[in-house]
């Protein structure tokens, strides 16, 4: 692990290494503000669930760790996330976000592939990154391929349209496509809502097989889901962080009474 990661930001939960640490952020759509003082770590080769009702601020927050809100004019952050080693803070607007999307890889609800060859879809942030020498070009898609759980399945027809894929399949592209620059986390924003059961359970499978090896945070609304894959869980509601543990002690014995009544059913 690197040294240089550290393990004890002044944070409560933290009992490993962290890649990220969210400290007082806040998020505004123009005039309104979304987010509220967020604070929470996020460990390194583990995955994180956000979780919590329609509304109530993850897929912002989780837009927010890969600057996707720039893309608009308006939007503002406050507060800092710092993502180690490198101890910079990517919400700062000195910081260029195109760097930070290349750091932090993020894939979408429905699949969302180019429509382009299945090889060109992987290479397209190795392009963006001055990647151009096609022995390491080939080799980073087909790595990344097989991290995705594809590589077999689509290694003699990469020259062929992503469109052609199923949806299922479309979803690990666009994984791998994500994958392929490196990235030292991965964003996933209810992977598998618009996938059918077997689909799902491979995307959550893939999940649990990257979990080692890259950080990951994702939003979902299925509880069992959050359950299976992720090591810590995040609560929200209306903006605002409400709980950070560990997966199990949210799920079993939660610490807030708002965290209580949702994994319990009783609003949301």
């Amino acid at each position: 692990m690197d040294a240089s990661i550290p393990t004890k930001p002044a944070d409560a939960h933290i009992d490993g290494p962290v890649r990220a640490h969210v400290v007082n952020l806040s998020f505004y759509y123009g005039e309104k503000q979304a987010l509220f003082d967020v604070s929470f770590p996020i460990h390194d080769r583990k995955a994180t669930a956000l979780i919590g009702p329609s509304g109530c601020g993850k897929s912002t927050l989780l837009r927010a760790l890969n600057r996707m809100h720039d893309l608009y004019p308006g939007n503002r952050y406050e507060g800092e996330v710092i993502l180690y080693p490198e101890q910079i803070n990517i919400v700062s607007p000195e910081v260029d976000p195109m760097l930070v999307r290349l750091k932090i890889g993020m894939v979408f609800q429905k699949p969302n592939p180019f429509p382009k060859p299945i090889y060109d879809n992987v290479a397209a942030g190795l392009w963006v990154r001055g990647i151009r020498k096609k022995s390491i070009v080939d080799e980073r898609v087909e790595q990344a391929l097989k991290q995705a759980a594809l590589w077999d399945e689509v290694k003699d027809r990469l020259r062929t349209s992503a469109y052609g894929l199923s949806g299922g399949q479309q979803q690990r592209l666009c994984i791998a496509r994500a994958l392929a620059p490196d990235p030292e986390m991965l964003l996933l924003d209810e992977p598998t809502s618009a996938l059918d059961p077997i689909a799902t359970a491979r995307i959550e499978e893939l999940m649990a097989e990257l979990a080692p090896s890259v950080t990951i945070v994702i939003v979902t609304h299925n509880m069992q889901q959050a359950a299976r894959i992720s090591s810590y869980t995040a609560f929200m509601h209306i903006g605002c962080m409400v709980e950070f543990d560990k997966t199990t002690t949210i799920f079993t014995t939660p610490k807030e009474s708002r965290t209580q009544d949702y994994i319990t059913g009783r609003f949301g």
